[in-house]
C-alpha cells in the first residue's frame, strides 16, 4: 500500500535561527517516519548573512533526509518594509499565488500549515482534501478571529496547549487534537556527563551554572532573561549562560550584569549555535531556567521547544509558574515554580537547587524520563493517529484521541 502523501505548507523563511524553523523540520522528518510520503514546501526568501551559506536544510538541523523540500517563489520586500504591513502582505500573496498554482501538479491525500492565510486559503480552495491547522497563537482582529473560525469548521485542529484546543471549540471546531511541542530523541540519546561537556565548551569545571538557550524575544516580547541577571545578584558564585541571541541583546543583558557589580567572568554567552551543539550545551548546565513573563501568549498560548529540552538533557528546571508550562511540568517533581518576574523567589528557588546537588539530581532524572512522552516520533504517530480515527469515526466508529 502507498505511503499516504502529505504536503507541508510554511510561509516562513527556511532555515532560520528562530525555533520555529527548527520545529518544523523535525517535524515533517517525524511525520515521513510515522508513514507519511512528506514534502515542505517554504517561500524563496531572502535571508541572514550567515544562513545564506546554509546548502542543505537537513545536514543544518540534523535531520535524515526522508522528506523532500521544495522552494516557490514570492516577491519578499520584507527586507526593505520589515515594520510595515505591505512587506508582509506583500510576501504571503505572491507565496499564496505560487502555492495555488503549483499545487494542482501535485499527488497529495493531506495538507498540512501552521500559518493561518495559507490555511484559509487551502480550506476554501481545495475543500475535500484533508487538512491539519497546528494553532500556535490566538489571532485578535476580526479578519483573524473569521480565518480561524473558519478553519476551526474545516481543518482537523492540532493545538500545542489547552487553552488553544478550548479557545478553537468555542469557534466551532469539534475536531480537536492537543499534542505539546516536543524534542528529537535522537539529539539526545548519547549525552555526555557534565564534567564532560563543559570541557568540550571550555566553561568552568567547578561553577554553578544557570542556562538558557534559544531566542530571547518572541512576537517582540521579552522572554525575561533579565530577571535571571537580577536573581543571581543574590546567588554567590553563580554564573549565567546564554546559548542563543539576539547579539545586541546578549549585550544588554551582560551590561547590566556587570553593572550590578558581578564578575564578567561569570557571564557565560556563546552566541547562535547549531541546532546540534545546543544538548552538548544543555549537559555543561546544573540547572536550566524558564523565565517567562506573564502574557496572554506566554501563559497559555506557547510549548516552547527549550522546555523539552531541557527535559531530554536531564537538567534540573526552574520555570515561572504559568498554566501552559504546568500542562508539562509538575511542582516538586520534574520542575520548580516561581512567581513570574520575582526576581528575589527566582533567587531563592536557585539557590535551593545549588545548595542541594541531590534535589537536582531527582528533578533532573524525573524530568528526562517524563521526555520521553514528548517526543517528535510520538507526536506525529499521535496526528497519524487522530486523522484516521476521523476517516473511522465518519464509518461508525468511535475512537479515542489521545493527548501528547
Amino acid at each position: 500500500m502507498a505511503e499516504p502523501r502529505l504536503i507541508y505548507l510554511s510561509n516562513n523563511r527556511l532555515p532560520t535561527e528562530k525555533a520555529h524553523g527548527l520545529q518544523i523540520v523535525q517535524m515533517c522528518e517525524a511525520l515521513a517516519d510515522a508513514g507519511y510520503a512528506v514534502t515542505l514546501v517554504a517561500p524563496r526568501r531572502f535571508n541572514t548573512r550567515e544562513l545564506r551559506g546554509v546548502r542543505s536544510l537537513w545536514v543544518h538541523y540534523g535531520v535524515r533526509r526522508n522528506f523532500a523540500f521544495t522552494r516557490l517563489p514570492c516577491l519578499d520586500l520584507l527586507p526593505l518594509f520589515p515594520r510595515h504591513a505591505i512587506g508582509f502582505l506583500t510576501q504571503t500573496f505572491t507565496y499564496l499565488l505560487a502555492v495555488l498554482v503549483w499545487l494542482p501538479f501535485q499527488q497529495v491525500d493531506l495538507l498540512y500549515t501552521r500559518d493561518l492565510f495559507v490555511g484559509a486559503a487551502l480550506a476554501l480552495l481545495r475543500p475535500r482534501t484533508p487538512l491539519i491547522y497546528e494553532v500556535h497563537q490566538v489571532h485578535h482582529s476580526r479578519l483573524g478571529r473569521w480565518l480561524q473560525g473558519m478553519l476551526a469548521r474545516r481543518a482537523h485542529v492540532v493545538t500545542i496547549t489547552r487553552h488553544l484546543a478550548d479557545y478553537m471549540r468555542t469557534l466551532g471546531a469539534r475536531r480537536v487534537l492537543v499534542a505539546h511541542d516536543g524534542f528529537r530523541a535522537a539529539r539526545f540519546a548519547n549525552l555526555p556527563s557534565r564534567a564532560e561537556a563543559r570541557a568540550a565548551v571550555g566553561w568552568p569545571t567547578d561553577a554553578f551554572i544557570v542556562g538558557w538557550a534559544g531566542r530571547l524575544t518572541m512576537l517582540g516580547v521579552d522572554k525575561g532573561v533579565g530577571v535571571l541577571v537580577e536573581a543571581l545578584r543574590e546567588v554567590e558564585g553563580a554564573h549565567l549562560a546564554i546559548v542563543g541571541g539576539p547579539e545586541d541583546m546578549v549585550e544588554e543583558l551582560r551590561a547590566r550584569w556587570t553593572a550590578a557589580g558581578l564578575d564578567g567572568a561569570r557571564f557565560l554567552a556563546t552566541g547562535q549555535v547549531p541546532p546540534e551543539a545546543v544538548p552538548l550545551y544543555l549537559s555543561a548546565c546544573d540547572v536550566c531556567a524558564m523565565p517567562h513573563p506573564w502574557t496572554e501568549q506566554f501563559a497559555y498560548h506557547t510549548s516552547p521547544l527549550k522546555l523539552f529540552e531541557y527535559m531530554a538533557a536531564g537538567r534540573a528546571v526552574v520555570a515561572s509558574h504559568l498554566p501552559a508550562f504546568a500542562e508539562v511540568l509538575a511542582e516538586g517533581e520534574t520542575a520548580l515554580f516561581v512567581p513570574p518576574a520575582d526576581a528575589r523567589a527566582w533567587a531563592a528557588a536557585i539557590r535551593r537547587l545549588r545548595d542541594d546537588p541531590a534535589l537536582r539530581e531527582r528533578l533532573g532524572t524525573a524530568a528526562r524520563q517524563e521526555a520521553q512522552r514528548y517526543t517528535w516520533s510520538a507526536r506525529a504517530t499521535a496526528i497519524r493517529t487522530f486523522v484516521e480515527g476521523l476517516v473511522e469515526r465518519r464509518a461508525g466508529s468511535r475512537p479515542q484521541t489521545p493527548e501528547v
